[in-house]
């Protein structure tokens, strides 16, 4: 299927000022003079340097961030084979001490801003910050935590998870997260795998204006979890701690110089999880020091952010997307953290937190965008957003309506940062470059070190056409192991049995001649109609422009007499209807916008469509549902929004045989 770049003029591009205040553009000018990258050819030739010279960028990027090593490398890369890179061998160092580094110069100034329902932002100093942290770690210490010993938080996004992560970071323990909107059977789904000794957690959280009371949850968590030497009470709706808990507050009110344990480059740093739709969790580890370059890259380079910025960026404890923004610090950003309903008390709630809080960087899902412009929110219209110099998006691929609606309601001078990457590496594929131009519908390039390419099944890399994502080189944030999986063949059947040696992500891209990217969904499943390929976002967006449709899915099932059958599942507006007229304008925008083997072969209404905790579309469950898997086969209940929506699809199957 062939993909050709059909928007030759861009949507936006940078004028010669903002080019030469970037970070990147500082960066390359310097790695020149010091590591030999070309001065001229723009990002593309610092791509492509950053790849064919991947020890030497990487080694710029340390000296460039002036990375702390206790201990100083033998040498960047050990073994560059994949699995099983090592990187930086021989060097420590400690995460938590580049994110609090800023303390030292700006003492009183906001490292946090922190907002609830109420929109007020409230802020923690770097001083607070790294005072708390300090304390934290002693107390940590004085409990028994040790390097390499697990800490679990289940917390909503606020200021006491900050402080948990780094104080876990800097004593050498393995931090791990749950949002408090998951159950008890999701969080042991994961904590348990990883045997956590200490758990934070809070008696409660507020979303959609109302309390949600946890404290029978966490009492489960407390059961069953019997690795738990201590439980630390974070009264968020302000009940009396349990018996047997710490007080958060005794906790962290010392005024303490934190001690940060030199670990190896490769120590764990976190645990972050897989969706585990269809089985456990993935407990996927990443490391200290890998985790530091790449965020130290993504954010300082990429997303271009440093001491006079503010990111804020929606998302929860249980995404990635968290851990990506605490790293805001490492680069001397104050971070927003937003603890609450996306869409309260109305759908515009996300731009009042960017004025309020004076975000400069703005990230949310490509979801949020939509659901923005079918409310008829207007942005520049309702709020004072000039200090917003970039919105980026993610969770899926922002259709091109999402970008010409950004660039419309926003701000035409708006750069727009549609990203992609994963919790398997925590940090970006492909996206963010504030010295290249803005097409409708693409990201902008891949990422410096990255070697992204398409490929077809053989193997063969493709310009222009649809193929796998891969990934030819190491990734310092590439996983190190996954927990339990001690000969490493989970870790190396996600990845790595497709083509041997390379990363395989199972998203379908297309790398156009122009340097740009084009997602077009998971791969995994795949629709393939008549021998093509395609991918369901591109389905997700033709259909979602109907104003009567609020979300669709579409599943190719393969059929057991050979037959292929691909219905398209919609969930209706309040008030619209699934009569002729709108089946007959659903099959025409896909045959128009798409291709006539694209159109399904039925329409059916549905009363939701289920999603990931996360907030991603089920697709592989459902498609496997309609193959007759029953319910607990095909999909693990604790990873999924609404598994009532779930009963639905199971019925249906039932129905058709």
């Amino acid at each position: 299927m062939t993909s050709t770049p059909s928007n030759p003029s861009p949507l936006w591009q940078p004028d010669r000022e903002r080019i030469d205040r970037a970070r990147i553009t500082r960066f390359q000018a310097w790695a020149a003079q010091h590591h030999g990258a070309p001065a001229d050819g723009g990002y593309a030739a610092l791509h492509r340097w950053s790849v064919d010279e991947l020890d030497t960028f990487w080694k710029a990027v340390t000296e460039f961030f002036d990375v702390r090593f206790a201990t100083p490398p033998a040498r960047v890369l050990g073994d560059r084979s994949m699995p099983g890179a090592r990187w930086f061998p021989g060097a420590t160092l400690n995460y938590a001490e580049h994110a609090l580094r800023a303390a030292e110069t700006r003492a009183d100034e906001p490292a946090l801003l922190y907002v609830d329902e109420t929109h007020e932002p409230r802020p923690v100093s770097w001083s607070a910050l790294r005072r708390q942290v300090g304390s934290l770690a002693a107390e940590l210490r004085t409990l028994g935590v040790r390097p390499g010993d697990r800490v679990s938080g289940y917390l909503p996004n606020v200021p006491q998870a900050v402080v948990a992560l780094l104080a876990t970071a800097a004593v050498g323990g393995v931090w791990t997260s749950c949002a408090p909107d998951f159950g008890a059977r999701s969080v042991l789904d994961r904590f348990q795998q990883v045997e956590p000794v200490v758990l934070f957690a809070v008696d409660g959280y507020r979303y959609g204006g109302k309390e949600h009371d946890r404290r029978d949850t966490v009492a489960e968590l407390r059961r069953d979890l019997p690795t738990l030497r201590a439980v630390v009470h974070v009264p968020l709706l302000g009940t009396e701690a349990p018996e047997g808990t710490l007080d958060w507050a005794a906790l962290t009110s010392s005024d303490t110089e934190p001690v940060f344990e030199q670990v190896p480059f490769d120590h764990p740093l976190w645990v972050l999880y897989s969706s585990g739709t269809t089985g456990l969790p993935k407990a996927i580890v990443q490391s200290q020091g890998g985790i530091l370059v790449e965020h130290l890259k993504q954010l300082g380079l990429h997303c271009d952010l440093g001491p006079e910025d503010r990111f804020f960026w929606y998302t929860s404890t249980g995404w990635m997307m968290w851990n990506f923004l605490v790293s805001g610090l490492l680069t001397g950003t104050t971070i927003v953290l937003y603890d609450g309903s996306p869409g309260y008390p109305d759908t515009g709630a996300q731009w009042r937190i960017a004025e309020r809080t004076g975000a400069t960087l703005y990230g949310t899902s490509a979801a949020y965008v939509m659901a923005c412009r079918k409310a008829d929110v207007h942005p520049a219209r309702d709020f004072d957003l000039s200090r917003v110099q970039c919105v980026a998006t993610t969770g899926s691929p922002l259709p091109p309506d999402g970008f010409r609606w950004l660039h419309d309601e926003v701000r035409e001078d708006l750069w727009i940062a549609s990203v992609s990457g994963g919790t398997d590496v925590c940090s970006c594929f492909a996206g963010a470059v504030p010295t290249l131009p803005v097409h409708i519908g693409e990201l902008q390039a891949p990422g410096l070190g990255t070697d992204l390419q398409s490929w077809d099944p053989a193997g063969k890399p493709l310009t222009d056409e649809v193929g796998e994502l891969v990934v030819a080189n190491p990734m310092p944030s590439m996983p190190i192991r996954f927990w339990n999986d001690p000969d490493g063949s989970r870790y190396h059947d996600s990845y790595f049995d497709t083509y041997p040696g390379v990363w395989r992500h199972g998203d379908w891209i297309t790398l156009t001649s122009r340097g740009s990217v084009v997602i077009h969904g998971r791969s995994d499943s795949t629709l393939n109609r008549q021998g093509v390929r395609m991918g369901s976002a591109d389905i997700y967006e033709a259909v979602e422009r109907l104003p009567e449709i609020r979300e669709s899915l579409v599943i190719g099932v393969e059929q057991p007499d050979g037959g292929y059958w691909m219905p398209l599942f919609v969930h209706l507006a309040p008030g619209a209807v699934l009569d002729e007229a709108l089946l007959g304008r659903i099959r025409h925008t896909i045959r128009e916008q798409l291709s006539p083997r694209h159109v399904p072969d039925e329409v059916i209404e549905v009363p939701g469509v289920p999603h990931t905790l996360t907030g991603k579309r089920i697709e592989v469950p459902v498609k496997r549902l309609l193959q007759g898997t029953p319910l607990d086969k095909a999909v693990n209940p604790g990873s999924v929004d609404d598994l009532d929506l779930l009963r639905f699809y199971e019925e249906l199957a039932r129905k058709r045989t």
